[in-house]
């Protein structure tokens, strides 16, 4: 199912606006965190823990998907550098001597901007979806009454 068709699909679920628009904007936080790996299973316990929509906060994580995870995590850690004030973001890497233990090396400075940027990232997305599914879904359920 493509990600278009399950969004409208969520928007016709029998709950209230408000409620599928927190556990989707939840779920946009929790795909772009920095915690790759564990993003379904945290969707899945925050939904469960919250008593949220499983199948709404699940497409909210998987905004974040093999396909978009790159930019949105290049991005995310540029903003945090600028944020944070680090003027080099990408370290120089003499790639002729490189190892994996060097190279986990040199990007480390890049730890710290890089959380603070998708934490960062994630939230304003959180936001920005919360509204626009919360109209969207208004708008969905008036056209059904």
């Amino acid at each position: 199912m493509k990600f278009k068709d399950r969004l409208r699909n969520i928007l016709t679920i029998k709950d209230s606006p408000h409620r599928l628009a927190i556990a989707f904007s939840m779920g946009i936080f929790i795909g772009m965190s920095p915690l790759l790996g564990f993003h379904t299973i945290l969707g899945i316990a925050a939904a469960w823990i919250f008593g949220l929509n499983r199948i709404v906060t699940i497409t909210g994580v998987f905004v974040t998907n093999p396909w978009t995870i790159v930019p949105i995590y290049t991005f995310s850690a540029y903003i945090g550098a600028k944020c944070l004030g680090i003027k080099q973001v990408i370290p120089q890497l003499d790639w002729a001597h490189i190892t994996f233990s060097r190279f986990v090396h040199e990007l480390k400075p890049l730890l710290i901007p890089f959380v603070f940027g998708t934490l960062l990232i994630g939230f304003i997305s959180a936001v920005i979806s919360y509204f626009i599914i919360y109209h969207a879904a208004k708008k969905a359920h008036s056209y059904g009454k």
